[in-house]
């Protein structure tokens, strides 16, 4: 199962976490082939004291931390990376120096729940 994290300097409404988790989700399993009962969301939020970004510009910070699957090609990760981006942008106000993505893969079988331990992508 990905675990998609997001860190961020705004204060969401209820209803906006839950539109873009609704996004998120979809895109995910839009651009990564998959079925959204395999996809985990969530959105930390921290004091702007509590986050800092190089090269980054006065506004909110906007931070993803993809934790996936191996196996996905990189054209997968960016169309998923640049979409959440621009969402963030379009409907947070986050300022696109303040969005940043990062994937770390894991194989299948790292990735785990009670009931099944996960296998190998096989991508189209």
């Amino acid at each position: 199962m990905p675990l998609l994290q997001f860190a961020t300097t705004l204060s969401l409404s209820p209803a906006e976490r839950e539109e873009f988790t609704s996004f998120v989700t979809e895109r995910y399993t839009e651009e990564m082939a998959t079925t959204p009962g395999h996809v985990a969301v969530t959105i930390a939020e921290h004091e702007p004291s509590a986050m800092a970004i190089g090269r980054g510009v006065e506004g909110p910070l906007f931070f993803l931390d993809a934790e996936i699957r191996e196996g996905r090609p990189f054209e997968y990760k960016r169309a998923f990376a640049l979409a959440v981006m621009e969402r963030a942008v379009a409907t947070l106000g986050v300022p696109e120096p303040n969005c940043k993505v990062v994937f770390t893969e894991h194989a299948g079988e790292d990735m785990m729940g009670i009931d099944r331990v996960g296998g190998d992508w096989e991508g189209a």
